[in-house]
């Protein structure tokens, strides 16, 4: 085989086609977890905090004092932007906690699909010959 039916075999096997499919519905579904945390959960947790915005907390490592975080980096001036790392962790728990709250529910919806008592069984093959040969003998 030739280079190019390699590569269209290999892009036609299942494996490849179900990952695609899933990296673009975990795109969508990183959207959705996006907007719910910025659009829903931040301005709660704005709220709580005061109305604190963490991306604008900083250090600067040169001694001086700037009014700023954007004045700062005009000055040229190193800084240490930790309300960047704070306001990170706190989205990365957000979106965990909305994650597990999902997969969760998830969990609970394939444990009642689960739970559907199955058909009745017939008898097994052990039964039918058994029967068979009761037939059989009362012939």
């Amino acid at each position: 085989m030739g280079f190019f039916a390699d590569f269209k075999a290999s892009l036609m096997k299942g494996d490849v086609l179900s990952l695609a499919t899933a990296v673009v519905i975990g795109g969508a579904f990183g959207k959705i977890v996006s907007s719910a945390v910025d659009d829903l959960i931040m301005p709660i947790v704005g709220l709580i905090t005061g109305g604190v915005d963490f991306t604008t907390k900083f250090i600067s490592l040169n001694g001086e004092s700037y009014a700023t975080l954007d004045a700062a980096k005009e000055a040229g001036a190193a800084v240490i932007t930790y309300g960047n790392f704070i306001q990170a962790v706190i989205n990365f728990v957000i979106i965990s906690f909305f994650i597990f709250i999902v997969l969760r529910a998830a969990e609970k919806a394939k444990k009642k699909e689960e739970a559907a008592p199955a058909a009745p069984a017939g008898p097994t093959q052990e039964e039918l010959l058994i029967q068979i040969r009761d037939l059989l003998k009362n012939k």
